[in-house]
């Protein structure tokens, strides 16, 4: 069971306008909370988006929009939260469930990622979902502090580190049988 997106804001395809709507996100500290949280990270401090429906005339709706957002997270080579500008930009194509294109084995139609839909579920597109889910891509999965550089503990050769444990344990393994 996928748990509910710390930012919602369904959208009723039927009622959008022939022209489109736009929408601007700015959710809540306690909002921008729960979806630290859903995405693992320390915080976010700010978040911004901009969202624009367009029904495409067949049923579907074309999505554009950009998400600006500060993330704080933790620094993988000094292990210091710091925070970090994120923009990404939204480009989606939405379809009644449906209509979704079936993709068959062995079938000479090459499709990317990119070329496949996303379902409209229950005639709802959730435009606060569509900007956590872009915000989640536009995550460094190895966050790096400016300027932090690594630096590794003091005694990696010597006697004790493991990689010298290891080393006496395959000297102590490599005994004649004789001196039994």
């Amino acid at each position: 069971m996928t748990a509910a997106p710390a930012l919602s804001h369904p959208v009723v395809v039927a009622q959008l306008p022939e022209g489109g709507a736009t929408f601007h996100l700015e959710p809540d500290e306690g909002t921008r909370a729960a979806l630290a949280k859903q995405l693992d990270i320390v915080a976010v401090p700010a978040l911004r988006a901009i969202v624009h429906l367009v029904p495409d005339g067949r049923g579907g709706v074309n999505v554009e929009g950009r998400v600006d957002a500060t993330v704080r997270q933790t620094c993988v080579a000094t292990l210091e939260p710091f925070d970090a500008p994120l923009s990404e930009e939204i480009e989606m194509h939405f379809v009644p469930e449906g209509r979704l294109p079936e993709v068959r084995p062995g079938s000479e139609v090459e499709v990317s990622a990119d070329d496949i839909p996303d379902p409209i579920v229950n005639g709802i597109i959730d435009v606060g979902a569509v900007a956590s889910e872009f915000l989640a891509l536009g995550l460094d999965p190895y966050p790096r502090k400016p300027g932090a550089v690594f630096q590794p503990p003091a005694d990696t050769t010597g006697e004790g580190s493991p990689f010298a444990a290891l080393a006496g344990l395959r000297r102590g393994a490599a005994k004649p049988d004789d001196e039994e």
